[in-house]
């Protein structure tokens, strides 16, 4: 694991530059509307290039390409969620340079310039030409949009600006992708592909974006006389143009064909737990299916009656729809019953929920409230297929995010008034009146829950940052401070000294020590004449008579009081001391001060010592230690602490201390390699699963269903 002998942060958090706060607030409606379809763009980007790289690694001639192509998958699905981010970051430090921008002040992103110098790689000179080539296609495409855009930002702030320090242009979007991507560790050919997508799924909407930013400044009196710029796609992303490749070899794909063929795939699988719904009626009673309108009217019917959260009775959705479908072919006389493949589709969505009330991932107060979600997501599956095979399909994502939002809360008494459970708590209650058969509620509700947690990780952000910055400052502080009582310690055991010095050391000179280590370093003028002052002292005390003592007296007080003005020490506490020390200096030690030898190590530290785990570098919990990783949740659960759900945001050198916060950034947990590697081996630590909540759930219920297959 990476260490730079400060401290290993996730990702450097920027807190919001003071410019923000003059900015006017249009220009923050701009952001956050902008910043709300990017998101959405990028998860595009994400959920679409898993499928890209795995095509390339099914195309690759050689085991390496293979490797590279699989290996990038993985990649990028750990490094998702914090790409996304540290995107998002730069994006809103662009805004918030712009009171600095035209006025050749520094701004917090700088405007990429892609012309390359000689010497460039090869790597970098493809980089720089397919950036070069992107950002002409835009704007070529978007130019006039663009140029309008930054034409009203400049009248409203008042500086000349050009497009390349308009924070929506396509060079500092590039440049937010390019910083966001630094922590990816694919090749060349890889990257190109990401920019490719880039491209594809976010600036191919830029129309979208500069129109919608442009309305935004009209209504409010910017320029409204600038001539409005027709959009490219009327339909906007849900019309998005497709590369000519690709419409010729979707032309004839029918609408969700993928959906079905997924679902075909698992009805396979599904045929071991058919018939778990069906009417309790005589045997030879007439069976009549119903339509999959009719079961979607009976599941409506049934979202009403969905039991609060709290409730404890259990709501099995198929034996509630067994009790519907029995009291309608009672009245009916024949057996109502729903067709193979509506109920394949029920009993997979009742196995997933199924595997969500056991995952350990989602904290129990959640459980019940996002199992409410089982009837619409089954209304959604019954309607559109393509929830089981595309990832951005927005019912999927909804579940996913609410998911990945509460796996990051720990548990408390009054969870029913804190801000996270209202928040899902509302999105559910809307999906259970509301939701009838649009899924584009979904939509909606994806976009305004994604606002809410981005706003919430911003905040935690900054707490975060802080926290990183104050446990370095500490633990450094606390390095120096036994650098220093080392130090001490070299120069001083086994010697005889007057008591008065003894305590003036390690009350006072430390300190003197301590603050010319923190502020100048080992190396400099500073520190080396504290040393030096030190051992003069020292040796002063033990010379009584020597004439050459008497001559260097005066220079020698003047350093202490030099020392002790540099770490602002009231010279009126120190009065007594430094008439100890003229006595010492003309009498004899003994008939001044008491004298001590001393035998003590000095221990100036703050912090408590701890006891040391001696594990062997092979131990397996040791090693689950080492494998956790930056910005990785764990639920540690210990006598000693209340239950905590937190987050790995820094190991500190040179102790390799783990620091853990909580969902909103504070500090909660500070812990060595061995205590966790103990904690693991008590069963009170657990890794969190960060994987989408519906892919992992997907997962489990096909290999369970394979078992069961098996099992015939």
């Amino acid at each position: 694991m990476h260490n730079d002998g400060k401290v290993v942060p996730i990702n450097k958090a920027h807190a919001t530059p003071s410019p923000l706060a003059r900015l006017p607030v249009v220009l923050l409606q701009v952001r956050d509307k902008a910043a709300q379809q990017l998101q959405q763009g990028l998860q595009e980007l994400f959920d679409n290039a898993d499928d890209t790289l795995f095509e390339m690694a099914d195309k690759a001639r050689s085991n390496v390409d293979h490797h590279i192509f699989f290996e990038a998958m993985r990649d990028l699905r750990l490094k998702r969620k914090n790409f996304e981010r540290v995107f998002m970051e730069r994006l809103f430090e662009a805004f918030a340079s712009l009171s600095l921008a035209g006025r050749g002040e520094r701004q917090l992103v700088p405007v990429v310039s892609y012309e390359t110098a000689p010497g460039t790689s090869k790597d970098e000179l493809e980089k720089a030409v397919a950036l070069e080539a992107m950002l002409g296609r835009v704007r070529h495409r978007d130019g006039l949009a663009l140029g309008q855009l930054t034409t009203r930002l400049s009248t409203l702030l008042g500086n000349r600006l050009d497009d390349r320090e308009n924070p929506l242009g396509p060079a500092l979007l590039c440049e937010c992708f390019l910083r966001a991507g630094r922590s990816l560790g694919v090749e060349i050919r890889v990257k190109l592909i990401m920019l490719k997508l880039f491209e594809r799924y976010v600036l191919s909407d830029a129309d979208q974006l500069y129109g919608e930013a442009n309305q935004l400044l009209v209504a409010t009196g910017v320029l409204p006389g600038l001539k409005a710029v027709p959009s490219r796609r009327p339909g906007g992303r849900a019309a998005r143009e497709l590369p000519r490749e690709e419409e010729a070899s979707n032309a004839d794909q029918p609408v969700g064909e993928s959906g079905q063929q997924a679902f075909a795939a698992l009805q396979g699988l599904l045929t071991a737990v058919r018939g778990s719904v069906s009417p309790t009626l005589e045997p030879g009673a007439e069976t009549l299916p119903i339509s999959s309108r009719d079961l979607l009217r009976l599941l409506s019917h049934l979202q009403q009656y969905v039991p609060e959260p709290d409730a404890e009775d259990d709501f099995d959705l198929r034996n509630q729809l067994e009790q519907l479908l029995t009291r309608v072919s009672v009245k009916s006389g024949k057996s109502r019953v729903v067709e193979a493949a509506d109920e394949d589709v029920i009993n997979l969505i009742a196995m997933l929920f199924e595997f969500i009330r056991n995952d350990r991932t989602v904290p129990n107060a959640f459980k019940a409230l996002i199992a409410r979600l089982q009837i619409p997501v089954l209304k959604v599956a019954v309607l559109d297929k393509s929830i089981l095979s595309c990832a951005s399909h927005p019912a999927r994502r909804l579940l996913n995010e609410v998911a990945a939002a509460a796996m990051t809360w720990s548990p408390r008494d009054d969870y029913q008034r804190d801000t996270l459970y209202l928040r899902i708590e509302q999105a559910v209650q809307r999906l259970l009146n509301e939701f009838v058969d649009d899924p584009a509620i979904f939509v909606q509700l994806l976009a305004e829950f994604r606002v809410f947690t981005a706003e919430e990780w911003r905040r935690s952000e900054l707490l975060e940052q802080h926290t990183r910055d104050t446990e370095e400052a500490r633990l450094r502080t606390e390095a120096v401070r036994q650098r220093v009582a080392d130090v001490l310690n070299r120069r001083l055991l086994g010697k005889v000294l007057p008591r008065s010095v003894l305590q003036f050391l390690q009350q006072a000179w430390s300190q003197v020590l301590l603050l010319a280590n923190l502020k100048y370093g080992e190396q400099s003028v500073q520190w080396q004449t504290g040393l030096r002052t030190l051992d003069e002292l020292v040796w002063s005390v033990s010379q009584q008579g020597n004439t050459e003592l008497i001559e260097q007296v005066p220079k020698l007080l003047k350093a202490l009081r030099d020392g002790l003005t540099s770490a602002a020490f009231d010279p009126f506490s120190t009065r007594e001391f430094f008439l100890r020390l003229q006595a010492l200096h003309i009498q004899a030690p003994e008939g001044v001060d008491e004298l001590v030898e001393i035998r003590e190590p000095f221990v100036l530290s703050a912090m408590s010592p701890e006891l040391a785990v001696d594990l062997p570098d092979n131990d397996p919990d040791l090693l689950k230690v080492h494998q956790l990783r930056l910005g990785g949740w764990v639920e540690f659960d210990d006598h000693e602490v209340s239950t905590q759900r937190c987050k790995l945001t820094a190991i500190m050198a040179p102790a390799n201390t783990y620091i853990f916060v909580s969902r909103m950034g504070l500090k909660v947990l500070e812990r060595s390699a061995g205590q966790l590697a103990l904690a693991f081996k008590r069963g009170a630590l657990h890794s969190l699963d960060e994987g989408p909540l519906f892919e992992r759930a997907l997962a489990a219920v096909v290999g369970r269903l394979r078992q069961l297959n098996r099992g015939k």
